[in-house]
């Protein structure tokens, strides 16, 4: 097709001259996974938050009260309202013994069509702080997840979903999944009104490029939707890991255990355990940025697919 230079690529040429840089995005655009996502911040993000500065986010650490303010300060500038007041919602809680004080930072996306029903996407945001002198810094475990929060609520800015959408970042999850607990048990709306369950932990690394979504056999729409699912390519989206296939039963393993204890359909989004779980070694510089990208766009896109859908 020849190239006609009209009076609207006049303005728009004019424009990036001017320097404004933009990018136009179609409906296919979206399905495909090629959205609006800034992947330069989203990198930064996960970086930061797995530095030294914040030693290692353990809960109720200077390292944790770092981070809280790190997430807020995100929320706000990326038009976030607060779930609660100032987002933070406190408990306590004893764990060996021991009292700790905890925050979850809560955000709300209002919904378009269905605002009275919510879907919940979450990521703890602690991780095991500083042992014998030397910080666990959790970039996959799970700077990852939290920094995703901050690509859907980048995203939702573009493209607003027709559920209301809680994003939830938890505390305590290494010590129990206490956070995740105490959310599902005191939340001010019903459990009738939160419909799903979409919980990230561990995606910015795989040798073998693939990412689980566990939870569908949980779930005849889920099922449905994850075996017709058509979005990005890029990497391999498997179900399985939910103890009826012979796999390491990941059921209980994050905060999604929470909602699926009291009945409240799931999809966990995570990768095979790593030589550097849990490990000192979790660092910025072991993660798989192309892998990370494409794994959050491909999350992006099943929740595309789930906001489609009436629960």
């Amino acid at each position: 097709m020849e190239f006609q230079y009209t009076p609207k690529v006049f303005f728009f040429s004019f424009l990036f001259c001017l320097g404004f840089n933009f990018q136009i995005y179609s409906q296919e655009d979206i399905s495909s996974g090629q959205f609006l996502l800034n992947e330069s911040t989203l990198l930064k993000h996960i970086k930061s938050l797995s530095s030294n500065m914040f030693e290692g986010r353990r809960t109720g650490t200077i390292g944790a009260i770092k981070t809280q303010k790190y997430i807020i300060n995100q929320f706000h500038t990326l038009n976030v309202l607060p779930f609660v007041e100032n987002y933070k919602q406190s408990f306590s809680f004893i764990h060996k013994r021991n009292l700790y004080k905890a925050d979850n930072v809560l955000g709300l996306i209002k919904g378009t069509e269905f605002p009275k029903k919510h879907i919940v996407i979450s990521a703890h945001y602690d991780h095991e702080g500083i042992k014998n002198g030397v910080i666990y810094n959790g970039a996959d475990d799970n700077a990852s997840g939290l920094s995703a929060l901050f690509s859907f609520a980048e995203y939702f800015m573009k493209y607003p979903p027709k559920h209301s959408v809680i994003l939830a970042a938890f505390d305590a999850e290494e010590l129990g999944l206490e956070g995740s607990k105490y959310f599902v048990n005191n939340t001010m709306i019903s459990r009738n009104d939160i419909v799903l369950n979409l919980n990230m932990d561990m995606i910015s690394r795989s040798n073998k490029n693939e990412l689980y979504a566990v939870g569908t056999s949980f779930s005849k729409k889920l099922e449905y939707v994850l075996q017709h699912f058509d979005g990005p390519k890029s990497i391999k989206l498997l179900t399985g890991h939910d103890g009826f296939d012979g796999l390491e039963n990941w059921t209980y393993s994050s905060d999604h255990a929470s909602f699926h204890k009291k009945g409240i359909p799931f999809l966990y989004f995570g990768v095979e355990d790593h030589k550097d779980y849990h490990e000192p070694t979790d660092d910025y510089e072991n993660i798989q940025p192309e892998f990370y990208i494409e794994a959050v766009k491909t999350i992006i896109s099943v929740f595309e697919r789930m906001d489609d859908s009436k629960f």
